[in-house]
């Protein structure tokens, strides 16, 4: 079945229009090769969620593949809110997400990056699709693959074939993330990181070229400082992910998410087998207050 495309507003190259009216070259290098960086910013009560840090890493995807950064913070500040606040008086949404895509540009189609070129940037908001209370009660289903993708994780690529391809896979077992290992360790999922808890201690993989570092990451390590938690970003074993306490998922929509089955086999131990534990709870009732607070 395929969806009707929206008829929301967005800004491509500085210009208005609606997202089902907007057009770009052919020979854009996003269309050909793939050739830019994107960024999502969540937005709770029309209001921008870490706006600084998501803006910090896009420079860094920028910097990155050598696209020059075409706006200013500031610059890209009042599009976003333009943006939000179209979405709000159409639709009346309050959580949005707002897409931001730069590619190197039109070009004739050839490998080298060309100089000079002006990239061309598209930004769109949209409804934020939330995890449901059900999920948040009883966790989700994951299956786990090995981790096919190319190895620079850590930016922020618009060429997402390999995500794509994982994230089918958990859609083809009725799952609702694919968990990825490189030679038997943890990386992330198709559009996730993961976590574990072990002992009280919530852990994730450390920081490298194979793992996009995602926004909450540092979100995390704040979070569990404020409300006691232990933090520690160290490898972890597709052992340690099997045994684990907790298994959680975050991202911009899921923010933190319990997974409760893994190629079906329960998450957890004792009385908490299969189902969302404290760490989870702690660390979620945390982020509810981190929005409320941690806007602009």
């Amino acid at each position: 079945m395929v969806t009707a495309l929206p008829d929301t507003l967005c800004i491509l190259n500085g210009e208005i229009s609606r997202v089902d009216q907007a057009k770009v070259s052919v020979l854009d290098r996003g269309f050909i090769f793939g050739d830019g960086i994107y960024e999502v910013v969540p937005v709770y009560k029309q209001r921008l969620f870490r706006f600084g840090e998501h803006m910090a890493r896009l420079e860094r995807s920028l910097a990155k593949v050598r696209i020059a950064n075409p706006h200013t913070r500031e610059q890209w500040l009042a599009m976003c809110r333009q943006l939000v606040a179209a979405l709000h008086e159409q639709k009346g949404s309050e959580e949005q997400l707002v897409y931001i895509q730069i590619t190197r540009g039109v070009a004739p189609r050839d490998h080298v990056m060309p100089p000079g070129l002006t990239p061309t940037v598209f930004m769109m908001a949209s409804p934020m699709k939330p995890a449901t209370p059900e999920q948040r009660h009883a966790g989700v289903a994951c299956v786990s693959a090995r981790d096919f993708r190319w190895e620079r994780g850590d930016i922020k690529s618009i060429s997402l074939l390999g995500n794509v391809m994982a994230r089918q896979i958990s859609a083809d077992h009725g799952a609702v993330e694919t968990i990825m290992f490189r030679d038997g360790w943890l990386t992330e999922a198709a559009a996730c990181n993961v976590w574990i808890a072990h002992e009280g201690a919530l852990l994730g993989p450390p920081k490298s070229e194979h793992v996009l570092e995602g926004i909450r990451v540092e979100l995390f390590r704040e979070l569990c400082e404020e409300c006691g938690l232990a933090y520690n970003l160290r490898p972890i074993s597709e052992a340690d992910v099997r045994a684990a306490d907790e298994v959680l998922l975050s991202s911009a929509t899921k923010e933190v998410l319990p997974v409760t089955r893994i190629d079906g086999e329960l998450v957890g131990h004792g009385a908490l087998r299969g189902k969302p534990g404290p760490v989870y709870a702690r660390l979620y009732e945390a982020y509810q207050q981190a929005k409320r607070t941690m806007t602009i």
